[in-house]
């Protein structure tokens, strides 16, 4: 009886609620080709209540008047969730997303997302889930070691400026830009840092010409196309993410105190035959620290250095909407304080730290304007600012390297500011702790806006398959800055007065007040895309045709000088196609082009054809696979295409319309004034010259280089993916082969009978680059518990094929059949063990020689060694093989992240001031690391009371005497005994997170919350101990890379 009074209930209950129901109805689509879903699931959350979509994928569903959401689902698809405040009675349309997997797993390329199956080129579709548990400031630190073919290195820890460089499956020319084309939402951005990592919803690399062709000019260096999130029609989502990370340095080079340092003068002059530069009552004072003003023992580094600075970061989101309009809007905040330590009498005035914050704020709205005709507005943009100190602190780190323990003291006993007159007159060389705190200040801002609109209309009334995408894009960018800079009064002491015992000063630097400069810089950019596009099905034949215009137009709007080149635009215009054929998802073919135009060239070459085909072949489809259940993909690839470059520059600088020439005057100084010099032509006889006034003429300085136009970049790939048990297991591998011809390049060695005044251009360089990159990805769950394990490589090697060079009768000086940017240099063999060694091997003509001094070979056997024994040693600077392996971990809501991060084939060779013992005299600190192990003759080390060392595989050759002038001409040099390995494998992260149970969290109606900690870049395995081996710094002399613990939490509701 009880039983039936409690069904009676929930019946009376059930009949109410649909009493008072109302009615929704709506068509559920597939996302992915846009056709409609028979058969889909279209319930009321939390009841019985449900239907099913008709054969044309349309529902009628009765709503409870309490209900809140619908829940709509599809075998094989992602479920959502849908408010149901935000349906409309009638024309809901719902996009329902594929479950991933191997054959369904979605890759955006440049002519919109394909299923990863039939992709035939080298894409890389990254993880951004995996690049979330880095905390940092940019998100280019997230990339080494985690996406394959990118080559990425942090060179500097420093706010604002602690940014990754990264290329493309390395660097493949030497007379162009090797950075890769940014877009984001399919338009142009210049780096990826201006990014909330929140925001992004897919992050594709692009890496062989099949898949970059489309892009013609822009496309030699790859392609990394990132697409941002948008709303999904449903409940409102609000995520929220807070963290703050403590700040240290992975390494500080160390330098020896005043006592060493003082001793180590004695020692260079006495090895050098000269006296000792301190006596020992000197010395004496040094150690004692009785007479601070003269002989003072100061540690620069822990007087401007902080231990640690701190870093906040907060970001927040909301998205959601209904089924004619959605939105997500975010805005995230970055805070990084610098490491220097401020005057405190100053910190209500204004801030000498190099400090950088920086807001970023995003809104995309998607609206269907028809059921088939969507518009995309979108508003993004960054505000950041960045403090230093007025000098710039790029010069107060070169100060702290440059000014050791005994150069001056702080400040003197009467008040006077300390600066050395070993550099009289120049500002940047003040002792560190005025550079730091008395110099002023300097801020700089940067603003970038983004404002873009996107019209998708569905053309399946014209044709079935067919689309149209319109893409329109206006930019602004702003750059400003103020210097507010000062100086002191600077002195420096000359010793005492011998009858009064007063200190002599000497004054070095003049007072001065405060004063304020400022600059500016700013672009405008426009950008039009229009994209058609067909895929349809025939049977078993799966076809595509995709036809692209692309325009932009970039012009600088601020500081263009007088140059009227400045304020030209740059101008690229392009026709792009593809299409594609697969039959059963077997074989494919892609065909390719890129046919492009740049103002840049002169007529006749300013437009150029980028063909690219690829084919692939899925053996899982094959009939003789259909046994082999475990192997979900197997699918061979290969492409082959030609992709252009016409961002062509000459060192630093990007050079405009390269086939002008130049005319101007002939001009020389007199009285400080500039002025035509008269004696430029002569056309008589020296006894009869040519008349003045026609010596005063304009003249050709560059002569006009018509044919310079694009390098061109011809690349193959092989490649290989491979998916292992329902899954779980995925492996890409490619070898890919390039050929980049055409390089732009000065020719400096034309013979001089040809009168230029300067060296013409042209396109003469070639290079090759091959390499392999590859990654894995292993997941599985078991019980309660779930694994992730992945890794990734990525190797590079290039050849210089072609080279503006001078004719040598050495081949092996010449840049040919080695690496661009190979370190060059003379072979050591060791020091120098005697005097009668030194007699019998081939004469260093680099300056007289003792034993401890190095050895060097004779490369070319001609009894001397010269420049002309110099030749390619060691690798390049920029890592030829970098990798990464990580581990997550997942148990109970508990969650433990891993990942180590290495690079490899790189080397530099260390010096300056400070590797470089008394190269500038007294002007340089020394490193306590490197000198350890040096050469010390018996006798010096006697008359010092040290251990001797006449190992002649010292690590460090005999000391020069403390002027810097004997020994420093031979040992001082590029050679392989300076050369340094500097690969290193670091633990790049560790995390650590909880996710609180969901009863809890739902009963205070949040979906999820989760703490975390992280730690960043805390060990560090390198044969290099001087300085963090991931700068590539070849003498240390900047910020430090930080090591960093963070801690933070996340809500979702």
């Amino acid at each position: 009886m009880k039983q039936q009074l409690i069904t009676l209930l929930a019946a009376a209950t059930l009949t109410t609620g649909l009493a008072n129901a109302k009615v929704f109805t709506g068509t559920v689509y597939s996302s992915v080709d846009n056709e409609p879903l028979i058969g889909a699931t279209v319930a009321v959350k939390g009841t019985g209540v449900g239907v099913s979509t008709d054969v044309d994928g349309e529902f009628s569903i009765d709503v409870p008047e309490n209900a809140k959401t619908l829940v709509v689902r599809y075998v094989g698809m992602e479920p959502i969730e849908v408010s149901v405040k935000s349906l409309k009675k009638q024309g809901n349309e719902f996009r329902l997303e594929e479950t991933k997997t191997a054959l369904n797993e979605v890759v955006v390329t440049g002519m919109g997302a394909r299923k990863k199956i039939t992709v035939t080129g080298a894409v890389t579709n990254v993880n951004v889930d995996d690049m979330k548990h880095f905390s940092t400031s940019n998100l280019s630190n997230t990339l080494a070691g985690n996406v394959p073919g990118v080559f990425a290195r942090q060179t500097s820890g420093q706010p604002g400026r602690n940014k990754s460089e990264f290329w493309i499956r390395g660097i493949s020319t030497f007379g162009a830009g090797a950075s890769a084309y940014i877009l984001v939402d399919g338009f142009e951005r210049e780096n990826i840092d201006d990014l909330n990592i929140e925001d992004i919803e897919t992050f594709t690399v692009l890496k062989d010409a099949s898949a970059t062709a489309i892009y013609g000019s822009k496309g030699a260096n790859g392609v990394v196309l990132i697409t941002t999130k948008h709303g999904k029609a449903g409940a409102v989502k609000v995520n929220a993410k807070f963290e703050t990370s403590y700040n240290t340095r992975t390494k500080t080079p160390d330098f020896v105190d005043g006592l060493t340092y003082a001793r180590m003068l004695n020692e260079g002059n006495l090895t050098r035959s000269k006296g000792e530069y301190f006596n020992a009552q000197e010395l004496a004072l040094i150690q004692n620290g009785l007479d601070p003003d003269i002989y003072p023992n100061v540690n620069w580094k822990d007087l401007i250095l902080k231990d640690g600075a701190m870093s906040y970061r907060a970001m927040a989101n909301i998205s959601g909407g209904g089924s004619t309009a959605r939105y997500y809007a975010s805005i995230s905040y970055v805070n990084d304080e610098g490491m220097y330590k401020t005057d405190e009498t100053l910190r209500n005035k204004y801030n000498t730290n190099a400090n950088y914050s920086r807001w970023n704020y995003r809104l995309n709205l998607d609206i269907d304007l028809t059921p088939t005709t969507v518009l995309r507005l979108g508003t993004s943009g960054d505000l950041s600012t960045r403090n230093s100190p007025g000098i710039d602190d790029n010069n107060t780190w070169n100060s702290l390297f440059a000014y050791n323990a005994i150069t001056c003291p702080v400040l003197y006993s009467n008040g006077y500011v300390p600066k050395t007159n070993l550099k009289r007159g120049d500002d940047r060389d003040l002792n560190p702790w005025v550079q730091a705190t008395q110099t002023g200040y300097y801020q700089e801002w940067n603003n970038n806006l983004q404002n873009n609109v996107t019209l998708e209309q569905d053309l399946r009334f014209v044709t079935p398959g067919l689309r149209f995408t319109g893409r329109f894009g206006y930019d602004t960018y702003n750059f400003n800055r103020i210097n507010h800079f000062q100086t002191p009064e600077s002195y420096y002491h000359q010793g005492r007065d011998k009858d009064t015992g007063e200190i002599i000063f000497d004054k070095t630097h003049d007072r001065k007040d405060m004063e304020q400069s400022s600059n500016n810089d700013g672009s405008r950019r426009i950008f039009a895309d229009l994209l058609l596009s067909y895929n349809r099905s025939f049977g078993e034949h799966n076809v595509g045709a995709n036809l692209k215009f692309t325009y932009d137009d970039n012009i600088s709007t601020q500081n263009i000088g007088s140059d009227i080149k400045n304020s030209v635009a740059h101008k690229n215009m392009a026709l792009a196609g593809q299409v594609s054929y697969n039959w059963k998802y077997r074989y494919f073919v892609d065909v390719n082009f890129g046919y492009n135009g740049s103002e840049n060239f002169a007529d006749g070459h300013r437009f150029g054809f980028f063909p690219a085909a690829s084919a692939a072949w899925n053996l899982t489809r094959e009939d003789f696979m259909q046994d082999v259940k475990w192997l979900d993909m197997f699918k061979i690839r290969y492409s082959y295409g030609k992709v252009g470059n016409d961002n062509l520059y000459i060192g630093n600088d990007r050079i405009r319309f390269p086939y002008l020439y130049n005319i101007d005057y002939i001009w020389r100084k007199v009285d400080d004034k500039d002025v035509h010099d008269t004696r430029g032509y002569n056309f008589g006889t020296l006894n009869d010259p040519t008349r003045e006034e026609y010596r005063k003429m304009m003249h050709f300085t560059a002569l006009a280089s018509n044919n310079v136009t694009w390098e061109e970049a011809t690349k193959q790939d092989v490649g290989l993916d491979i998916a292992l048990f329902n899954n779980c297991f995925s492996l890409t591998v490619d070898y890919f082969h390039e050929k980049r011809e055409g390089i732009f390049m000065v020719r400096n060695f034309l013979p001089y009978s040809l009168g230029l005044e300067q060296a013409p251009r042209a396109n003469v360089g070639k290079v090759t680059s091959k390499g392999v990159d590859g990654h894995f990805r292993f997941e599985k769950t078991f019980g309660e518990f779930a694994l992730t394990v992945r890794g990734n490589m990525t190797y590079s090697k290039n050849t210089v094929d072609n080279y503006d060079v001078e004719n040598n009768v050495y081949p092996y000086q010449n840049w040919l059949g080695h690496r661009v940017d190979q370190i060059r240099g003379l072979v050591a063999e060791g020091l120098f063990n005697s005097y009668e060694e030194i007699r019998n091997h081939p004469k260093q003509m680099f300056g007289d020689v003792q034993p401890g001094d190095i050895k060097y070979k004779d490369v070319n056997g001609d009894g001397v060694v010269d420049d002309g024994d110099i030749c390619a040693i060691g690798a390049t600077t920029r890592p030829n093989l970098v990798y990464g392996v990580g581990v997550s971990l997942a148990w109970r809501g508990f969650d433990l992240n891993v990942h180590f991060q290495g690079a490899g084939k790189a080397s530099t060779i260390i010096q300056g001031k400070t590797v470089w013992a008394f190269s500038e005299g007294r002007w340089g600190q020394i490193l306590t690391d490197l000198v350890e192990d040096r050469w010390v003759d018996s006798e010096t080390a006697a008359k010092l009371g040290i251990a001797a060392n006449e190992n002649p595989n010292a690590a460090y050759p005999r000391m020069p005497d403390s002027d810097g002038t004997l020994g420093r001409g031979n040992n001082y040099r590029a050679s392989s005994f300076w050369l340094r390995d500097i690969s290193y494998v670091r633990l790049k992260n560790l995390e650590v997170g909880y996710n609180f149970p969901k009863n809890w969290v739902n009963a205070i109606h949040f979906e999820n919350i989760r703490l975390f900690v992280q730690g960043a870049n805390l060990l560090t395995w390198s044969s290099f101990k001087l300085w963090d081996p991931e700068m590539g710094s070849n003498n240390g002399e900047k910020y430090p890379l930080s090591k960093s613990i963070t801690a933070g939490f996340q809500i979702n509701i």
